[in-house]
């Protein structure tokens, strides 16, 4: 017996090959397949359904579409599961568990006999956490999303998650919608399989993927009830086979080039701030690094040229009908790095020559007259975010792009959820809300950047204020509002120095974010600092011992390139 791949690949280790393929052939005979399929290439197919997943619900549907290509094309498939990350189900954030399902792609991958993986998520952290997977265990791959939700009704309007749910929340909240009815809208607002019907982070990362090269070209928008999602899921199958004969590795595809043309279309459909840190770690597996400066100047470059939720009016599946990713592509192409190659072979120029070049106008806007002269996203830098910070200026209101303020501070999490609603709360419109030890070591980084618009504003009529916090948001959401703050309060980061009262200075033209106190100051307040309790058992200890700071994509340290590098050389 020989060892090589399909079912021969990484015997399994008796001190004896023989007899290890001898018996892994015994027990695959057990499943019911014949010599002959056991003499093929074997794709394996990464799955993530799960009970606590409403995203993942079409996963039966996908898995055996990409069996069917599969098989057709000459290959095995065997389905596998992986960590499956429902964003709303998962306490304290989804964020905490991205790297425990990367790490439990890259090494189900690794570990077992397959020539190439399809790789099948959709809700936020898990094409994010396949792509780092895939970027590490480097063998041939190709994602594949589950495709965004259609979208609900409510008299005679059309709703999507999760744009609709925070608006109509905010009108709950203000009084302005009653009790029954946002029962009656709770409903209404996902009401098909799918991840969210607005580009959030779902739909972002799916973008990305598309433009890294890692999926199928026009891919990324498909809505997942629709039957093309199922012929993508088929042809992803039958790609994954031609990936054995011709490899064309992600440490191929995923490039310091593409990662910057995946930039540009994060800047073009206003993406979501999450991408941010999830594509700075897909980058970051392969020793790829983006500059908060270089990142600026992409979106100085770049305008915004998609409508839709939640800077715009339309849905996904108005993305898909346009044109989608591609129509995108060739509005910006002079833009781009066009010698990229994607997992189907093709450079990104043969892509664009090849596809018709229909676009539906209502949507994707022309570049000369964009929804926004400049990119949805930037980085700020100031004395309380040296590392720097993230702000989405296509969804921020512009007249608060220049201002200064007093700062109304909440300590926590907790602090927050007590007193944000307080009829006694000092607090004006004119104001600047601080959110401390969100970060991703003293909270796990969840979307809470978002603070709520306190009660006795938004009674007033108060649609906006600035926000600042070195939590994360959902890509769904808006508002003017600074995240990712790094270094975070929780280790010691200056934005921990920030006191109710003090005078704080937002300048979007200048992309600084600082607090009005001398640096003697600021230094004296943090001697006094106190870092927070730690869990320290298990995969939270492991968490909070080795995760980076939001600018380094929260990974491990040491499952970044330059960590795993550093210990292959001791």
């Amino acid at each position: 017996m020989t060892e090589g791949k399909g079912i021969q690949g990484g015997l399994t280790n008796y001190g004896d090959k023989d007899f290890a393929s001898y018996l892994r052939r015994s027990f695959a005979r057990s499943m019911g397949l014949s010599r002959d399929m056991l003499d093929k290439p074997i794709v394996g197919i990464a799955m993530t359904p799960s009970g606590f997943n409403n995203c993942h619900r079409s996963m039966p549907e996908l898995v055996e579409a990409v069996s069917r290509g599969v098989l057709a094309a000459g290959a095995l498939p065997r389905p596998f599961p992986t960590v499956s990350l429902g964003e709303v189900f998962l306490n304290p954030t989804s964020m905490v568990y991205r790297n425990l399902m990367s790490m439990d792609t890259e090494e189900m991958v690794r570990a077992q006999p397959m020539d190439a993986v399809v790789l099948i998520g959709g809700c936020d952290k898990t094409v994010p956490a396949q792509l780092m997977g895939a970027a590490s265990a480097d063998i041939p791959s190709v994602q594949l999303v589950t495709g965004p939700m259609m979208t609900g009704r409510h008299k005679g309007e059309r709703l999507g998650a999760c744009t609709d749910c925070r608006r109509f929340w905010g009108k709950f909240r203000a009084g302005e919608v009653p009790g029954e009815e946002i029962a009656e809208i709770e409903g209404r607002l996902a009401t098909t399989a799918g991840t969210c019907a607005v580009m959030g982070t779902a739909s972002t990362m799916a973008c990305i993927a598309e433009t890294l090269g890692m999926s199928l070209p026009g891919s990324a928008a498909i809505p997942a009830v629709h039957s093309d999602r199922l012929v993508a899921a088929e042809e992803s199958g039958r790609l994954a086979v031609s990936l054995i004969q011709n490899p064309r590795l992600p440490s191929e595809v995923i490039t310091e080039k593409s990662v910057e043309n995946a930039f540009r279309v994060l800047m073009a459909v206003s993406g979501s701030t999450n991408a941010i840190v999830h594509l700075t770690a897909v980058a970051g597996r392969l020793g790829i690094r983006i500059s908060p400066e270089r990142l600026n100047q992409i979106s100085d470059e770049t305008p915004v040229l998609v409508d839709l939720k939640p800077v715009g009016k339309g849905y996904m599946e108005d993305f898909y009908a346009a044109g989608g990713v591609g129509a995108v592509l060739r509005e910006i192409r002079h833009l781009l790095h066009l010698d990229t190659v994607d997992v189907t072979g093709q450079t990104l120029a043969e892509r664009l020559d090849d596809e018709p070049d229909w676009v539906d106008r209502r949507v994707i806007l022309p570049f000369d007259a964009p929804v926004s002269d400049e990119g949805g996203l930037i980085s700020l830098f100031g004395n309380i975010a040296p590392q720097g910070a993230i702000f989405k200026r296509a969804a921020a209101t512009p007249e608060l792009f220049e201002v200064e303020g007093r700062a109304v501070v909440f300590e926590s999490l907790e602090d927050l959820a007590q007193r944000v609603d307080d009829p006694d709360l000092d607090i004006e419109a004119n104001d600047i809300m601080v959110l401390k030890n969100a970060g991703p070591v003293s909270a796990g980084m969840p979307e809470a950047g978002y603070l709520p618009i306190p009660k006795k504003l938004a009674k007033k009529g108060v649609k906006d204020i600035v926000r600042i916090s070195d939590a994360r948001m959902s890509g769904t959401a808006f508002g003017t509002i600074v995240l990712h703050m790094s270094p975070e309060a929780g280790v010691g980061g200056p934005l921990a120095a920030v006191q109710n009262g003090d005078r704080l200075r937002l300048s979007v033209s200048e992309k600084r974010i600082d607090l009005l106190v001398d640096d003697a100051e600021i230094a004296r307040r943090l001697e006094g600092h106190s870092k927070p309790e730690l869990a320290s058992r298990g995969y939270r200890g492991l968490y909070s011992r080795t995760v980076l700071q939001a600018d380094e994509g929260c990974d491990f340290d040491f499952l970044t390139h330059e960590g795993w590098s550093k210990e292959s050389t001791k």
